[in-house]
């Protein structure tokens, strides 16, 4: 039986999203700069639009639409197929994504509500039917900017490995551990760089569903 998620403690209740907000709006004014740099970028190097959006589920699997600056060409095959990620995803729309500047765009999705600074990352909407009971609890809160499974792996790590993580930080949100992922995220987005992509796709493959143990 699906529960409904409780927030844990005065954090989760009054001041999370209260910070959201704050740092949505700072990051915006403070980084407004860096939003026109890499607006003109993605439009010289990788054309129009500038701004990738896509339908993403959210709190309690409500759909929303996502905002990224785009990393991928529009490239395609002689039938009009769009041609593979790892083709379409150029050295600049590499350097976008191992710096998580493609998703500066995504502020605007917190300041509206979609999603929080810290949360597990909003997926596809055609993965929504795949999960198990256990899996879909990654939707009882604000999808995030950042999330647990990020600084744990990020896309090197499997789909499972990845839902467990997101379920843990559902369990236990608190702020010294925001603080910790916002930190971490900082550290391998700009320092390590690491799980930027899995050991055999551009970015992560697709998930197909977790199958049931006998």
């Amino acid at each position: 039986m699906k529960t409904k998620h409780k927030p844990y403690g005065p954090y989760e209740r009054f001041i999370k999203r209260p910070i959201d907000i704050f740092c949505a709006l700072a990051a915006i004014i403070v980084f407004c700069w860096l939003y026109v740099i890499v607006a003109i970028l993605v439009r010289v190097k990788l054309g129009s639009p500038v701004l990738f959006t896509q339908d993403r589920p959210g709190k309690d699997e409500k759909i929303f639409k996502l905002y990224k600056f785009r990393t991928m060409t529009d490239a395609r095959d002689e039938h009009g197929n769009q041609l593979p990620d790892d083709v379409r995803l150029t050295k600049f729309g590499k350097l976008l994504r191992a710096t998580s500047l493609d998703e500066l765009p995504e502020a605007f999705n917190i300041l509206k509500g979609d999603m929080s600074v810290i949360g597990p990352r909003p997926l596809l909407v055609k993965y929504l039917p795949l999960y198990n009971e256990e899996q879909r609890r990654r939707h009882e809160v604000r999808p995030g900017l950042s999330g647990y499974a990020q600084v744990n792996g990020r896309n090197a790590v499997s789909w499972e490995e990845k839902f467990k993580l997101d379920v843990e930080y559902v369990d236990h949100i608190t702020f010294l551990g925001d603080v910790h992922i916002i930190f971490s995220t900082v550290m391998k987005a700009f320092v390590k760089r690491e799980g930027i992509s899995s050991e055999t796709a551009a970015t992560m493959e697709e998930f197909r569903g977790t199958a049931v143990k006998q």
